[in-house]
């Protein structure tokens, strides 16, 4: 782990593409996964997703996750899918070690989100936190901050 997580002066640690959703990275240094999802948070997507984490966790369960909200377009998911979502993900997770799940948005409405998440998460092997700031997400994670910062890949309207 690094002295200072948010020190930006070293060059960035190789990351790899993995299968699954478009802009996924992984940086098996830090064991992490960082992944930016675009277009709308609806139902649809949130079950998307966490059949893919379900598939990644299977092969190989990284110990850290960043997960930037910025990329969506708009949140359509309706709030009894993500206690849901949350219910599931913690039985299919069970007896696994901890994972730490950093969730970042400047939106209030991704933040809103993600703070649900946070609390639904609690007392389950997904340590979940919301971020609006990617330097407090980098030093929870133990990582270099650059890592965090995810250039805008897609010309989505916003």
């Amino acid at each position: 782990m690094p002295n200072n997580p948010t020190d930006d002066s070293e060059g960035l640690p190789a990351s790899t593409t993995i299968p699954g959703p478009l802009h996924v990275q992984r940086y098996p240094a830090h064991d992490l996964i960082v992944w930016q999802p675009e277009g709308v948070l609806d139902d649809r997507l949130l079950d998307e997703i966490g059949e893919w984490l379900c598939a990644i966790e299977e092969t190989s369960p990284p110990s850290k996750r960043f997960v930037d909200l910025n990329g969506l377009r708009m949140v359509a998911v309706r709030t009894s899918h993500v206690f849901n979502f949350a219910r599931k993900r913690a039985e299919q997770f069970s007896g696994v070690t901890l994972v730490k799940s950093a969730l970042f948005s400047e939106d209030w409405v991704g933040f809103g989100v993600a703070r649900l998440y946070e609390s639904l998460m609690k007392e389950t092997p997904i340590e979940a936190r919301a971020f609006r700031e990617r330097a407090k997400a980098a030093v929870w994670l133990g990582v270099p901050a650059d890592i965090l910062k995810l250039e805008k890949r897609s010309a989505a309207p916003h």
